[in-house]
């Protein structure tokens, strides 16, 4: 039988937290010596009631210092629990052998967060840019029964190991991006995922392979706002 976390398999799942929340802040997990993972509290954040989560990935040769302003402005701004991880080597494991220590790591820093919150069931991300939207792409699909949203930004592939759940997915590519041409990475992957019937979200814009502000905005805004709840 296969062993589905060589496929990116995360065993995860919603549960009561049995543990204090962090105060407001940047925290470190301290599960890791080496590379570990990052926790942005936000002040909006109401620990008495569910927050949204969203995993925000670095691309290659990154860092979580190097892709977090990316992200926790928005996180602040919104009140959503903003995990940064790192890949243990130079990139994730995905780009280089397959699913490995990353896969491993980022399952025990979910379980880690959702022992010390109550995470929305609707509202759970998984983000990225370059390597970074690459594996939010890949492992977000193979984990799409709590894996609600992902955003990949100038992701130069995905690798459908495995499908569950029906995630939405927003990919926004630049047209003139040099390092992921858009005719082979952000235009096929969501040709791709459209035909294999997943609800896609794709915009194309003016601009090179570096993170783009104004794009990432309509990222966020995609993940707290999309699907629309009727009636609410």
């Amino acid at each position: 039988m296969l062993d589905l976390s060589l496929a990116g398999r995360i065993h995860f799942r919603h549960r009561t937290p049995s543990q204090a929340p962090l105060p407001p802040g940047l925290h470190k997990t301290g599960l890791y010596e080496k590379r570990d993972y990052h926790l942005v509290v936000p002040e909006k954040l109401d620990p008495r009631t569910p927050a949204p989560l969203m995993v925000m990935f670095h691309g290659g040769g990154g860092s979580a210092e190097r892709i977090m302003p990316v992200m926790k402005a928005h996180a602040e701004e919104h009140g959503f629990l903003l995990l940064v991880p790192q890949s243990f080597m130079a990139t994730w494991d995905i780009v280089i052998a397959g699913n490995g220590p990353d896969r491993e790591r980022l399952e025990n820093a979910l379980n880690w967060v959702a022992d010390r919150y109550t995470l929305r069931p609707d509202k759970f991300a998984f983000a990225g840019h370059s390597d970074g939207g690459s594996y939010s792409l890949s492992n977000g699909v193979a984990n799409g029964d709590f894996v609600t949203h992902i955003l990949a930004f100038s992701a130069g592939f995905f690798s459908p190991l495995h499908q569950e759940g029906a995630p939405h997915i927003f990919i926004a590519h630049g047209s003139k991006d040099e390092k992921t041409p858009v005719e082979t990475a952000g235009r096929a992957s969501a040709l791709k995922l459209k035909a294999a019937g997943y609800d896609v979200t794709y915009l194309e814009y003016d601009g090179p392979h570096a993170s783009q502000p104004p794009i990432v905005a309509v990222g966020v805004n995609y993940f707290l706002n999309y699907p629309k709840v009727p009636n609410a």
